[in-house]
């Protein structure tokens, strides 16, 4: 588990879910990211309770834990632990780390600290979009949004435009995303 692997956002979306209505990431996902035992993370947590206050950590309910088991093929072998997973919410994983320290957690927290910063601006962008009454700022809105969701989904593998769409339907917004490939040119 060791291996220097260089994480991206990406790869850091794919970990974060919703918990009690917070995006959180599994202290199993934290450690995978940054390349240590999930007995490293959570040593950190109890080693250093005073950096991670309410709110900073949740450790999930046992009815929790199991309908993450139930709708995530990947947690299939929390069934057979008797401990609880923590879920670190975005300030949680700053705190993180500052305890966990190396090259790789280094690039891991970067990539945690954009997804989270994009997953905010695609939220605020969203809520503006609701109230704004100007069509060209609507289409401004739009855009970004999906210029966030293409970085944040999308692996650069030669996209060279995206596409947006708004459907405004009786108070509910619906959001269309289509990335279009095209390979690219080849470079002389």
């Amino acid at each position: 588990m060791n291996e220097p692997i260089a994480f991206n956002t990406k790869d850091v979306m794919e970990k974060i879910i919703k918990v009690r209505g917070m995006d959180v990431l599994l202290d199993r996902d934290v450690a995978e990211l940054y390349g240590v035992e999930t007995k490293r993370v959570n040593e950190a947590l109890k080693n250093n309770p005073e950096k991670f206050p309410e709110g900073y950590v949740l450790t999930l309910h046992d009815d929790e834990t199991c309908k993450l088991v139930e709708n995530f093929d990947r947690f299939d072998k929390m069934k057979h632990s008797g401990v609880n997973p923590h879920a670190f919410t975005e300030r949680g994983l700053y705190m993180l780390a500052t305890i966990l320290k190396s090259k790789r957690a280094t690039t891991t927290t970067l990539a945690i600290i954009d997804s989270f910063v994009k997953l905010r601006e695609i939220s605020r962008n969203i809520m503006a979009l609701h109230e704004e009454q100007n069509q060209e700022r609507q289409k401004s809105l739009v855009q970004r949004i999906g210029e966030l969701m293409n970085d944040l989904l999308v692996e650069d593998g030669g996209t060279t435009q995206t596409e947006s769409t708004i459907e405004l339907n009786l108070m509910a917004v619906k959001f269309k995303h289509t990335v279009k490939r095209t390979k690219k040119k080849p470079e002389c």
